[in-house]
């Protein structure tokens, strides 16, 4: 069944550009973007999201992938995944624009037994409720007759290397046994891993945002204990490191909370909640937890500038970070910028220091001008906040940019030779 497979892929981002060069091992793939610039990088070999090796890319195009932003060259597939973001907007509630707008256009290329699968994340029931009318509504088809559904949420890592698409367990659902059936035998043609059958495509929207939303919880519960062991002069990461000798502790770290996934998902989880009439209190408040630690980062670091007699007003910092976790280049809803903007209030004499960072993309999205090497700056600096835990930091000789008696302040516990730690 799954030996005349030609694979449709919407959206080339952390999510689609992997799958598709995964996929394209093993059956045709036409990945779409609306983005004319990042395909044309892409053609070049170039991964912006440094997901996809250029030798992998270009030897996937060079075979079985083709990459378009034009409807008509994915007429002549039978099987869409659609790879979107799922943001949140202003107020934190979910938006799924994004996500119609692809089902739109799927829906009018679909032809008679057609599947489409998706992938973003979604709050429980927004594939059903959200995704199958659109489809219906612009093909003039009918949902499991015409035409079927399936769910396998991602579960990219930004920047790790092990748990990469091919070797992670993926959770397959489906709107029909059949479907699920297909899904299956479709995925395992491609993976190293294993696959998990979800019993419908709302359990397996819910296990992906159980999967961050766990998460974020777990860390919201070390950072509140950072606050308080910091008021009390201990080390959280001591207290951390003795705890987890007990065989059942998780040894979760605390730290800023961004990204696309933990720092987001939580959000659908509660909308959906609040949708029957039920109040996630602990979901709620590990989110405002979390929120907070960017502006607790920014006033211990004032205040140990300032315990050391250093200016604060107009003072020169150095922000060593700007991506939303360590040893990755993925700026999503990095709350670094958040810090940076708190800075700002002080001192317009910021400097952001990231060398995994495309300072292009920084600016188009932040405004943030970010420099990827330092080599040639003197000891100009009154203070460093070390923001991310990147590897190339614990080997930089920081102090020699660092005036004679500035400040090296590490928020991730990553530096050595660090005056003080959050």
């Amino acid at each position: 069944m799954i030996e005349n497979v030609k694979l449709g892929i919407f959206g080339l981002g952390y999510v689609g550009l992997p799958l598709a060069c995964l996929f394209a091992k093993h059956f045709p793939v036409c990945g779409f973007d609306v983005n004319e610039q990042l395909l044309d990088r892409l053609r070049q070999g170039h991964c912006d999201t440094a997901e996809v090796t250029t030798e992998t890319l270009l030897e996937r195009l060079s075979s079985n992938l083709a990459l378009t932003n034009r409807l008509e060259d994915l007429a002549a597939c039978n099987v869409y995944i659609i790879c979107v973001p799922t943001p949140v907007d202003r107020l934190n509630h979910p938006d799924i624009t994004l996500l119609k707008d692809a089902s739109s256009m799927v829906a009018s290329l679909l032809k008679k037994d057609d599947v489409v699968i998706y992938e973003s994340s979604v709050y429980p029931g927004c594939t059903e409720q959200d995704c199958v009318p659109v489809l219906e509504a612009h093909s003039g088809m009918v949902f499991n007759r015409d035409f079927f559904v399936g769910y396998s949420p991602e579960r990219i890592n930004p920047g790790d290397r092990h748990h990469t698409v091919a070797n992670v367990t993926k959770i397959i659902s489906g709107s029909t046994k059949e479907t699920t059936d297909f899904v299956e035998a479709l995925y395992n043609r491609a993976l190293n891993g294993n696959t998990c059958r979800a019993q419908s495509i709302k359990v397996a929207e819910a296990a992906k945002i159980v999967e961050n939303t766990q998460r974020d919880v777990n860390i919201a519960l070390m950072n509140e204990l950072n606050v308080i062991f910091d008021a009390m002069g201990i080390d959280t990461h001591a207290v951390i490191d003795c705890a987890s000798t007990k065989w059942n502790f998780l040894p979760m770290r605390p730290g800023l909370v961004g990204g696309h996934c933990i720092g987001v998902d939580p959000y659908y989880l509660i909308h959906c909640a609040r949708e029957h009439n039920v109040n996630p209190r602990l979901i709620v408040e590990a989110r405002r937890t979390n929120e907070s630690m960017s502006r607790f980062v920014t006033d211990r670091f004032l205040q140990a500038m300032a315990a050391r007699k250093l200016p604060v007003l107009n003072a020169k910092v150095l922000v060593m970070g700007f991506s939303f976790k360590a040893n990755c280049p993925d700026i999503r809803n990095t709350k670094v910028n958040d810090i940076i903007l708190n800075l700002q209030q002080h001192t317009e004499n910021v400097t952001v220091y990231d060398p995994l960072v495309d300072p292009a993309y920084a600016q188009r999205l932040y405004g943030v001008d970010v420099v990827r090497d330092l080599q040639g700056r003197g000891a100009e600096f009154d203070a460093a906040l070390v923001c991310v835990g990147h590897k190339e930091f614990a080997t930089m000789d920081v102090r020699s940019l660092l005036k004679a008696d500035g400040l090296l302040f590490d928020a991730m516990h990553c530096m050595p030779e660090a005056d003080e730690y959050l």
